[in-house]
Parts: structure tokens; sequence; C-alpha cells
């Protein structure tokens, strides 16, 4: 078993210092105009100045091309993949097929990532974009724990699994908030329209608040809860998951250094002292990332444990 891949979404230049010290491996950036629900928006200038900060320390840096691109974007999407190319960015992140044609067209080898969202969920589609360029597979966050065993069990490109963080529950290409829901006037009511990255959309009947926000590609509602499985990686590890992502949109830079650096103090706990020695901390890392979740953000382990009903 190799360890992990600990994956991260720092929101600006000046937070890669802090999560490089607190232990990540790898940094998701792009700007919104190409990538999906991004922690923070990375010109090319910093985008360049991550890659040398980001190498210098061994670690690598994957750039966001996971938007849809319809025919209107197609040509940006060409001129911002030739500029990133030249950066030396170690891989890209897309679900868009465009991106794979782009690369060909351009003669660009730079690794891909295959991340569909909620589509990468089983092993004949992973390693079909495998055969097409992908060397990654970034599965959907509604598997569950023998789902994602069985991926991995029969994949043919690497496997990503988000450990921690919202999940995006919805998006839509239109601006949503103000045209459905407060034109409703039913149970749910948009909280602080003006902060687009601070509203929440309340449920009452459930008495759920979900996160939600508009950008460049629509309207995006996330889960009322964070997902969190630091007290139950063994399967993962066993199963040899090759990277674990913990997703920090909407969380503040504080909290996700805190929490990359105890699911580091987990993944090296297991792989250099043993199961047995990451078996008696499990409660200890779960408790710490409690005392650190922000009380509007439930925690649960996603659908990792949900019973799959065919």
């Amino acid at each position: 078993m190799n360890k992990p891949e600990l994956l991260v979404t720092p929101q600006s230049l000046a937070h890669i210092p802090a999560l490089l010290e607190a232990g990540a491996d790898a940094f998701i950036v792009g700007e919104q105009q190409f990538g999906l629900r991004l922690a923070g928006e990375f010109t090319l200038q910093d985008v360049k100045e991550a890659v040398a900060l980001v190498h210098a320390a061994g670690k690598k840096i994957y750039v966001a091309v996971n938007a849809i691109f319809h025919n209107d974007r197609i040509e940006a999407l060409d001129a911002y993949i030739a500029e990133v190319a030249k950066l030396q960015v170690d891989a890209f992140v897309f679900g868009d097929p465009a991106v794979i044609m782009a690369c060909r067209e351009q003669g660009i080898t730079i690794p891909l990532h295959w991340n569909p969202e909620t589509t990468a969920t089983n092993w004949f589609t992973a390693n079909y974009w495998g055969e097409r360029g992908a060397n990654r597979a970034v599965l959907a966050r509604e598997l569950s724990m023998d789902e994602v065993v069985e991926i991995k069990e029969n994949a043919e490109v690497a496997v990503e699994v988000q450990v921690h963080g919202m999940t995006c529950m919805f998006q839509s290409k239109r601006p949503l908030l103000g045209h459905y829901f407060l034109y409703q006037d039913k149970v749910m009511a948009i909280e602080n329209r003006k902060d687009n990255r601070n509203m929440f959309l309340h449920d009452d009947e459930r008495s759920n608040k979900y996160p939600i926000y508009e950008d460049v590609n629509g309207t995006h509602i996330f889960s009322p809860n964070d997902m969190c499985i630091i007290d139950e990686l063994d399967e993962l590890f066993e199963a040899g998951i090759d990277a674990f992502k913990i997703e920090g949109v909407l969380q503040t830079t504080t909290y996700v250094t805190k929490v990359t650096a105890l699911y580091r103090k987990a993944i090296d706990t297991f792989f250099d002292e043993g199961a047995e020695a990451y078996d008696a901390i499990r409660d200890e890392l779960q408790a710490a990332v409690e005392e650190i979740q922000p009380d509007h953000r439930p925690l649960d382990t996603g659908f990792i444990f949900k019973e799959t009903v065919y």
C-alpha cells in the first residue's frame, strides 16, 4: 500500500504555504470561468506563482477546467489551456470532452483527471476515459464504501475520493436566486442575497440550511452537512485509494488548514505506525474536527455508509 495523496483546495496564493506546512500533497486551483466551485480565484499569474511555490516543496498542482463548455466558450478554453500548459502544471481536472479535444489539437500532454461530478459511478466508464487520455477518475460523492472499493479493484486509472467537506447537490446554468424560490413565496427563502458567498437556502420542513451561490457557471446548491470520515479511513487505505480530497469551498482558510493537518496525521499514523496506532487515535481525530466545525455545518459520513438500493 502507498500513502494516498492529500488533495486540498486553497482559497488564495497566500493560503498555500500554510497548507504545505499542514501536510498537503496537491492543490486544485483555477478560474471560475473554466472551473466549477473553486475555493478561490487564481489568475494565470497566480497559477504561475503557485506552481513555483508548490513544486519547490516537491508537491503537485492541478488546474480545474471542469466547467461545461458550450460552443461560445470553446475559443476561450483553447487559449486558456494553451497558456496554462506553459506553466508546467501537473494535471488538468476536466469533465467536458472538449478539454480532451483541445489538448489533442494543441499537442498538450499534461495528465488529465476525469471529474464529471455525479456520473463517475463505475469502473467501466472510468476505464473508458482512461483509454482516451485520463489517468485519474474522481469518483462521485454519492457512492457507498463497497462501491468505491469495487471501482478501485477494477479501475485501470488512479482513483480519487472526497473524504471531507460539503457536496454540491444541484447546479443550474441559470441564475435562479430570486427567480424561483422568492417567486414561489413558499417555505424557502434566500438569506443574505447580497453576499454571494454567505447565502443559505432555508428548508423549515427538514430543518436544513443549504449553502447556495451564483457565479458565471450558474447557481450552486450544497449539502446541509459536511462529510467527515477521518475516523473511518482504514478501509480506503487498505483498498489502495490513490487520492483523498478535502473540499474547502465556502470554508475559512484557518478551518481548511487545521482539517488538512488532522488528515495528514491520520494518513501518516496508519502508514508509518500501523493500523492499530490509527485505531487508537481515530476518536481523537474525530473530536478535533468537531471542535473546530462551524455550528451551522453539522458533520456526517455522506453516502459512504448508506445502503445502495437497486
